[in-house]
């Protein structure tokens, strides 16, 4: 049976995250059910990655296996006839039959959006933090202390599934336009809710002032629970991309 690999992009505020959950309304489970319609069986859809609820998609990736004779291109036609209004599939490939959307991908790129302002037409995909008074400049200084491999147990929520939490962050940077400042993160995984317990960690110390060098610190210690840690709120986060070997 044929295997095949779409991108797609999903405004994720009315999802409860990416992964099938009961009673729920998730982007794989209405995926799988478009598809399971189309081939009149069910049909399996593996991401790139889960995202929790409330958090965007720019460019997600999901692999399934599909007994068709369409091709790609009415493929991509066919769901986006079916799908709700906030997905949309972007592309479409027909890949190997041993390829995983998952354990393929070499790098994942996030995105969080920090309002510098609040906006009622914004507020469900950035930030808006005044609580916290944070200083860019301090914010530049912080991200050199999370490049490379670390186990990241303090940034993430516990998931006994896992046999560890280590990570190799690639790049991180601080990008600002006029409304926003932009993190910018890429690392070969990310676990659940790094990202969002990065980037309020970084605003919660530059809010009280401390040396950035408790970022080793918070790592070395691997306690989650430590006063230093904050998560993010999800309506920030947007996964930008995935990359793999051979697609990008």
């Amino acid at each position: 049976m044929p295997r095949f690999l779409i991108q797609l992009s999903y405004d994720g505020t009315d999802f409860h995250g990416w992964q099938n959950q009961p009673d729920a309304r998730t982007v794989q489970d209405t995926l799988e059910n478009i598809l399971s319609e189309i081939q009149c069986n069910k049909v399996a859809v593996t991401g790139s990655g889960r995202t929790d609820a409330g958090v965007h998609a720019l460019r997600q990736y999901a692999h399934f296996d599909l007994d068709t004779r369409m091709s790609p291109a009415q493929i991509i036609a066919a769901l986006n006839s079916k799908i709700p209004s906030d997905i949309r599939v972007l592309n479409c490939w027909q890949v190997p039959d041993n390829f995983s959307a998952r354990y393929d991908a070499r790098s994942r790129i996030y995105h969080y959006h920090l309002a510098l302002d609040y906006s009622p037409f914004s507020r469900r995909y950035s930030a808006y933090l005044p609580r916290f008074k944070y200083s860019e400049a301090s914010m530049l200084g912080y991200l050199r202390f999370f490049y490379g491999e670390h186990d990241f147990s303090a940034f993430a929520r516990h998931n006994p599934d896992l046999e560890n939490y280590i990570c190799t962050i690639q790049g991180f940077e601080l990008r600002k336009t006029q409304d926003e400042l932009v993190f910018i993160i890429r690392a070969n995984r990310f676990l659940h809710n790094m990202v969002r317990r990065i980037v309020g960690t970084c605003l919660r110390i530059s809010h009280t002032n401390t040396e950035p060098e408790v970022i080793t610190e918070l790592i070395a210690a691997r306690d989650p629970k430590n006063n230093l840690i904050y998560t993010a709120p999800p309506q920030g986060l947007f996964l930008a991309d995935v990359l793999y070997p051979f697609f990008n």
